[in-house]
């Protein structure tokens, strides 16, 4: 009598239950363990987050859209409108090149102070892409959606990381920032600067991490802070978490400034 031969699965090769609910757990700090392990592999421990909508898009994109309107194809009145928002994309590449370049200046090898970015088109690409015309490494923590895939080409190719769970790239992007630089964007970006307020305000987060809200018209429309305070809802004191400007020099002055009497100064408080 012949006997039926046994395949043996080891639980961590056994893909069924790694996909299923009760591995939920391990999926969780294999976000965790994966990153850090490239992290810790290139020696990085500072970030400078950028945030922003990634549907702006550039001004050479833009102009060749307006052009295309004015000849009859497109909404004319949308593609204006991109163009204006074109600026972002600049300011976000001019601003990633030029920290970039200060940052790789720097005597610590540790301390690099990479642009990381949610990894995606529009402002994340513009902050990506400045960083490495600078030549520099740069992140990008992407997030699995229903929809085509969106990973911008000028991410580091070793420092892509794509994630599942939200709540796991919101915690990488909060744990190695030592900046944040927050452009107009939409719903996405405002829970990310807003997780961030909350953990500053609450001081879950006790190193120093200097916000710049970029683009005054953009944010004084969207958000009215003052309000929050008037409605008594936030302190005054709160609005001193945030640095706003229109300026790419002052934010990469308030940025470098910031960094250097804090960040370079001692190690600080983690999260």
């Amino acid at each position: 009598m012949n006997k039926r031969s046994r395949r043996f699965v080891k639980a961590y090769q056994n893909e069924n239950f790694l996909n299923s609910r009760d591995a939920r757990a391990l999926r969780i700090l294999s976000e965790y363990l994966e990153p850090q392990s490239r992290f810790e592999h290139h020696r990085l421990d500072d970030t400078i987050v950028v945030l922003g909508s990634a549907r702006t898009i550039s001004r050479a994109q833009a102009e060749r859209e307006l052009k295309a309107t004015q000849k009859g194809k497109g909404d004319i009145d949308r593609a204006q409108r991109r163009l204006e928002m074109s600026q972002y994309y600049e300011a976000a590449r001019e601003i990633a090149r030029r920290l970039t370049e200060w940052s790789k200046s720097l005597v610590d090898e540790e301390r690099r102070f990479v642009i990381c970015t949610g990894g995606g088109p529009g402002i994340m690409e513009a902050a990506n892409r400045g960083a490495s015309e600078a030549k520099g490494l740069n992140i990008g923590l992407t997030i699995s959606m229903p929809i085509e895939e969106f990973e911008n080409p000028y991410i580091t190719r070793e420092l892509a990381i794509h994630f599942h769970y939200f709540f796991m790239r919101k915690f990488w992007f909060a744990y190695l920032a030592k900046a944040v630089i927050a452009f107009p964007g939409g719903f996405g970006t405002l829970d990310e600067l807003f997780e961030l307020l909350t953990m500053l305000q609450t001081h879950k987060i006790r190193k120093n991490l200097p916000i710049v809200l970029f683009g005054n018209g953009y944010w004084n429309e969207v958000i009215n802070f003052d309000a929050l305070v008037r409605y008594g809802n936030i302190d005054a004191e709160d609005l001193e978490l945030l640095h706003r400007t229109d300026s790419v020099d002052d934010a990469c002055e308030f940025v470098t400034d910031q960094l250097t009497r804090y960040a370079l100064a001692e190690r600080g408080a983690i999260l």
